[in-house]
């Protein structure tokens, strides 16, 4: 087992869970996997997909930008919610279509306080 490999992916589901306020099974849905899965990763005992990583990446790094300005409770509403800007589509399901550059745009709008 390389641990090495598997610690970033530990860390982005425990930001992802505190930061974001994602519960196991939101993860587990997300990445279409059983939430006994998602516990074997946090646990560090297996280690996603190499597409499922970049996705939880993915998630990760928008989770990041958005408590910048939103608590957890306010990030998992916000990544659920239908979004104009995105054709009344979830942030989440975009990001898991592998499409986040569409959620990214929004959030460089909101760096530049062009959308709250």
């Amino acid at each position: 087992m390389n641990t090495v490999l598997e610690k970033p992916v530990v860390r982005f589901l425990n930001d992802l869970q505190e930061m974001g306020g994602l519960k196991g099974t939101d993860i587990a849905n997300f990445t279409d996997v059983s939430k006994a899965t998602v516990s074997r990763w946090s646990n560090g005992l297996k280690s996603p997909h190499s597409r499922t990583q970049l996705v939880l990446s993915d998630l990760h790094y928008v989770v990041m930008r958005l408590s910048e300005y939103y608590n957890s409770e306010e990030i998992r509403a916000w990544l659920y919610a239908r979004h104009p800007q995105l054709d009344g589509k979830r942030a989440i399901d975009v990001i898991h279509e592998d499409q986040s550059e569409l959620v990214i745009n929004i959030l460089d709008r909101l760096d530049a306080d062009a959308y709250l």
